[in-house]
């Protein structure tokens, strides 16, 4: 979704650029486009993934990320719907945590297994990753997928 007249692709790699103000930014991958979800009448996404190491912990960088989120527009009124930018934790040093009375705040992300939009771009900057609570490597995780749906966009 563009933002301020700025498409999504650019929204992003200026996104991860910020990204390097929380820590040291490692590998990034490629950006890819998939379908909206869960309406693909909505505009693409266009998604990648960014290694960090940060001194923060995954509360802040949480909040570091919404933080980045809200200066590119993101306003959550709706659940899954359109967003000028979606930044999210997926792992945290393999640190398991379930959402409880203080915080929501879930590692790994609980959707990282089922989509190809997260699994592609992670296998690329971290191919060895294993889910913590599955044991699964990122490419077992990409072969259970029945659809793919991502594609790598072409380098500006």
């Amino acid at each position: 979704m563009p933002f301020c007249g700025h498409p999504p692709q650019e929204i992003l790699l200026t996104a991860i650029a910020a990204l390097g103000r929380l820590g040291r930014l490692g590998a990034v991958s490629r950006l890819y486009a998939s379908p909206a979800w869960p309406d693909p009448a909505d505009p693409s996404f266009v998604n990648a993934v960014a290694v960090l190491e940060t001194g923060l912990s995954p509360a802040a960088l949480l909040a570091a990320l919404h933080a980045i989120e809200a200066g590119f527009g993101r306003r959550r009124t709706r659940e899954y719907g359109p967003r000028t930018l979606d930044l999210d934790l997926l792992d945290y040093d393999g640190l398991v945590r379930t959402a409880d009375a203080s915080s929501a705040l879930v590692l790994p992300h609980p959707g990282i297994a089922s989509r190809d939009f997260v699994l592609r771009p992670l296998a690329e900057v971290a191919p060895g990753w294993i889910h913590p609570v599955t044991g699964k490597t990122v490419e077992a995780l990409l072969g259970r997928l029945e659809s793919r749906s991502a594609e790598p966009l072409p380098a500006a």
